[in-house]
């Protein structure tokens, strides 16, 4: 299988110019040696003009943590990705799970993200995951599965082609329980059986990343996986060296 590795940083609400250049900087720099893996970083949208100006020359990309559904309108505060790819951004997180658990995002809503990004040429990193709730009461591949279908069902299964899907096991973020490497396979497997159901060869190309509390200290016996295919990386994203240690898990 020839699936191009990623590292995708989540910088959340983090950030501030001189540390986002400080951090860019070092970033670019020591990960100009990385083959067949691809490095992305999602900055608070006022930061995306900034990681544009810094990034546009480099092999790092850039993208946003959230996309608006609409195109335009009166939806105060909302950012389309019309506006997004006049700023250069290539990816977008849809449906990450602070958005879904803290503001209510549905999964109606979040494939509705997923299709605004694609029509601007923008690749919607969807996010995928289970709370510990719905884990210990054995439904965590219903609720994924749902929150797949939702997608699959609006606009077909070959629109997951130009996507990328990231694996987030909400219970292993910030309770103090980690998912083993094991446990993280079994899911991107069943998410690419899952998928393998309707194209077996939509199924084989996508990278399902993971993005449960990825560390320098884990992230390449994740990454050995034969289904995890990188990492979307929160807290470890912010520290230079633990986000390139990471990108270059995929090395191994």
């Amino acid at each position: 299988m020839g699936r191009t590795k990623i590292v995708a940083g989540n910088w959340k609400m983090h950030g501030s110019l001189d540390q986002n250049q400080a951090l860019l900087e070092v970033v670019v720099s020591e990960t100009r040696s990385m083959q067949n893996a691809s490095c992305v970083v999602c900055v608070p949208y006022p930061y995306i003009p900034q990681a544009k100006s810094l990034l546009q020359d480099s092999h790092v990309a850039w993208g946003a943590q959230n996309i608006s559904q609409h195109h335009q309108g009166a939806y105060t505060g909302e950012v389309s990705a019309e506006m997004l790819a006049e700023f250069g951004c290539q990816y977008a997180i849809v449906g990450h799970s602070e958005r879904r658990l803290l503001f209510g995002e549905g999964n109606k809503v979040v494939a509705e993200k997923f299709k605004a990004a694609q029509q601007c040429s923008i690749i919607p990193i969807l996010c995928l995951g289970e709370t510990l709730e719905q884990r210990e009461s054995g439904e965590a591949e219903q609720v994924i599965a749902g929150q797949l279908d939702a997608v699959i069902d609006l606009l077909g299964v070959e629109a997951l082609e130009r996507s990328v899907i990231a694996y987030e096991p909400v219970w292993a973020i910030g309770t103090g329980k980690t998912a083993t490497p094991q446990q993280a396979q079994d899911v991107h497997k069943f998410i690419r059986n899952r998928i393998a159901m309707q194209n077996e060869r939509v199924a084989d190309d996508i990278r399902i990343l993971y993005g449960g509390s990825v560390k320098a200290s884990n992230a390449v016996e994740l990454i050995a996986m034969p289904d995890i295919d990188g990492g979307l990386i929160g807290g470890a994203s912010l520290v230079a060296e633990e986000f390139i240690s990471i990108c270059m898990a995929t090395q191994n």
